[in-house]
């Protein structure tokens, strides 16, 4: 008997709604939108991600949502329970395997993390270490075993609270994790509007330059960063819309987790920005900014060790946030399939995935030599796998399945849109609009788009 659906169901509504903004906002929300924004124009990237949030990213997370609430199972039980003798059940599967793939390096990121919280909380870095930030940095993720240690305790934080169930340790966990992520980024936020030259910051972020809107550059990372940002194609919102219960309805709350994963991307973009301009830093510093260049601006500004302190505990929960809904992917999973309980499901999953993981810290060491597509490294490589072929793919399986598979009524009732003008909306989006855009995207991550673009322009 599965004791996961069925005997352990989300509290409340907002309690799922918590949930789901928690596997939304992670690292990708503080930590990508910011560099991402700041190297394609900033407010002009910002009204293109917002208009694909509310265009595709809303509409596909009420289809993935829609297939765990009638699935009632795990990411593949749902999807034979509601297509049987088919093989839909492998997009639930590629799912569990990519959240096992995506949490084994993330918990390596989430380890530094929690590393530089601890070295601000100490006083370490509230001076800049010898040789800069940067060399200190390097040196440190070459280690082969200081690393190793931080990013098990990152995971045995999320092993306890997912061992607890969904009432007792996920719902309870980012009740408090949520709110005090969005107070502590205000509090940011504010704080950085104080700096000299923040307003520059707010400029770069609200004034958009509408020459900008000719790159299509700025068009595809928009429509990536929003696909990405909530989470979408993992089946971990799947997962956790099936412990609903049959009184909660999903459009309202869809629409919710949207916006406001959306807000915590802008405030976090008010929150670096004006930092990142008032001590004249490139905004489009790239994937150092938040572990190289935020600290270096942390021990200039006025309190700077207070706000390095605030900045990575906001980071490592937002980190946690994340980790406990990719967890509970393959928990789920090995629950009903092998009759684990949670504890040993929990258990299992969280030192494999830790094993996995030490691949891609001592990619940064004794491994760095290793670099299995291309000349990424073992982390970057399993990072373009999930993220450019696995999520893209997932969601646009996702959309399939709801738009061309499922009779229209069956979707529809599925969805729960009361109004039969929006229902119809919504299914046209989900089966023509975002198949076609998902396809770009899919197309663009793999280089297919640039490599056609640079062959016509040679004919």
């Amino acid at each position: 008997m599965n004791d996961l659906q069925g005997s352990d169901q989300w509290r409340t509504r907002l309690g799922f709604m918590l949930a789901a903004m928690g596997s939304a906002v992670g690292l990708g929300n503080i930590w990508r939108f910011s560099y991402v924004a700041g190297e394609n124009g900033g407010a002009t990237f910002l009204l293109v991600y917002l208009f694909f949030v509310l265009l595709i990213g809303i509409p596909l997370l009420l289809a993935e949502f829609s297939i765990g609430k009638a699935g009632q199972l795990d990411a593949v039980g749902s999807f034979r329970k509601l297509a049987p003798k088919t093989k839909w059940y492998l997009t639930g599967l590629m799912g569990v395997i990519g959240g096992i793939l995506i949490l084994s390096f993330y918990s390596v990121v989430s380890g530094w993390s929690l590393f530089y919280l601890y070295k601000y909380i100490t006083g370490a870095y509230w001076n800049e270490p010898d040789g800069g930030f940067g060399a200190a940095f390097g040196a440190w993720i070459s280690n082969s075993y200081a690393p190793l240690f931080w990013q098990a305790l990152f995971l045995g934080v999320t092993i306890f609270i997912v061992m607890r169930g969904i009432k007792g340790g996920i719902e309870k966990a980012n009740n408090f994790l949520m709110p005090a992520l969005a107070l502590l980024m205000i509090i940011m936020a504010v704080y950085g509007l104080t700096l000299d030259n923040a307003m520059q910051g707010v400029k770069f972020l609200f004034t958009p330059d509408w020459g900008q809107l000719s790159n299509p550059q700025v068009y595809i990372m928009a429509l990536g960063q929003a696909f990405f940002s909530l989470s979408i194609g993992i089946c971990g919102m799947l997962t956790y819309s099936s412990y609903l219960k049959e009184k909660d309805r999903l459009p309202a709350a869809t629409v919710g987790i949207g916006l406001m994963d959306t807000l915590f991307a802008v405030i976090a973009g008010l929150m670096i920005f004006p930092a990142v301009f008032s001590f004249g830093v490139d905004p489009a510093s790239g994937p150092p900014l938040v572990f190289i260049t935020l600290p270096t601006i942390f021990e200039s500004m006025p309190l700077g060790n207070v706000v390095g302190i605030v900045f990575f505990i906001l980071l490592t929960m937002a980190a946690l946030s994340s980790a406990l809904s990719l967890l509970e992917l393959p928990v789920a999973f090995f629950n009903r399939t092998l009759g684990w309980s949670r504890k040993v499901a929990t258990l299992v999953c969280g030192v494999f995935i830790f094993i996995l993981g030490i691949a891609s810290s001592l990619g940064f060491g004794i491994w760095s030599g290793v670099t299995p597509i291309g000349d990424n490294g073992i982390l970057d490589s399993i990072d373009y796998i999930t993220a450019n072929i696995m999520l893209p793919l997932g969601g646009l399986l996702i959309a399939l399945f709801v738009g061309w598979y499922l009779p229209k009524k069956r979707a529809a009732r599925f969805s729960e849109i009361e109004s039969q003008g929006l229902t119809s909306v919504w299914y046209f989006l989900v089966k023509f609009v975002i198949p076609v855009l998902m396809i770009v995207i899919f197309l663009f991550q793999l280089g297919i788009i640039d490599y056609l673009i640079e062959l016509l322009l040679t004919m």
